[in-house]
């Protein structure tokens, strides 16, 4: 399918790397103008310049999308410079991993900070440029997490099951202004994020970095790979199209099979 996004204006967050990034380059392909958002300056910034190198329209905003000021200056940032937000994809995340009774409180803070109310806030803000057009699109990365649970993960389990409830209330909301709002739920997908989980997965499980992809991150899927991030950019860009305009309040697997047991 050709989607086409020109007029639109995207706000992307987590967009130094990983999905964030395929996101980003992908709908600026497809002709909307991006703002990316990141705590990472220099992958941002680095990223912006590609994309404005190959035709398309971007810039960067660093954003800790915790913070309530910080997503108002990146929102406001959005509309000064492309006049609207149309589509805002919350991709920005993180993860420690570690047993309950050893989880530190300031990481569970920093996790569901991030990945849950930065995705409440961000789509706060978006919202009202949305309302005005009587269009919108918003596209919050869950997880398989955001469905099943796995051990010493509390924090980031509790932020994607949320992260779907948050969806399903804004997709009421949005109705009856046009806004659609879906959430994406991936298995492991081959990003910096999931790379550096390697290392902690081999160390609370006591096994090889070797084995953890096989008997850890993929034990449970069918189909024995790692997504890419450009599968899950592509389905977010048709969550922005106007044949997806009935999709609204979904969460959407791409899972390798994962929950088909």
């Amino acid at each position: 399918m050709d989607v086409r996004l020109e007029g639109k204006t995207a706000v992307v967050t987590g967009a130094a790397s990983g999905i964030g990034l395929a996101c980003a380059e992908l709908l600026a392909k497809a002709g909307a103008a991006v703002v990316l958002a990141d705590l990472n300056a220099e992958g941002g910034e680095a990223a912006a310049k590609r994309i404005d190198a190959g035709g398309g329209r971007a810039f960067f905003q660093q954003t800790d999308v915790s913070q309530v000021e910080s997503v108002r200056r990146l929102m406001d940032a959005a509309r000064q410079r492309f006049g609207s937000v149309d589509i805002l994809i919350n991709d920005a995340g993180l993860q420690f991993i570690a047993p309950i009774v050893e989880y530190p409180e300031d990481k569970w803070n920093q996790l569901i900070g991030v990945m849950l109310t930065g995705s409440f806030l961000c789509t706060k803000y978006a919202m009202p440029a949305m309302i005005e057009r009587k269009w919108g699109r918003i596209i919050n990365m869950s997880s398989i997490h955001g469905k099943v649970a796995s051990a010493f993960k509390c924090a980031y389990v509790s932020a994607k099951f949320g992260i779907i409830g948050l969806t399903r209330v804004t997709a009421l909301e949005g109705a009856p202004y046009g806004i659609t709002a879906n959430a994406i739920c991936p298995a492991y997908v081959r990003t910096p994020l999931v790379e550096k989980q390697i290392a902690g997965q081999a160390k609370t499980h006591n096994i090889p970095e070797s084995e953890v992809i096989e008997k850890i991150m993929l034990a449970s899927a069918p189909i024995k790979r790692l997504l890419e991030p450009i599968e899950i950019a592509e389905l977010a860009l048709y969550l922005c199209s106007e044949a997806a305009g009935g999709i609204t309040g979904a969460d959407l697997s791409i899972d390798c099979g994962w929950t088909a047991h």
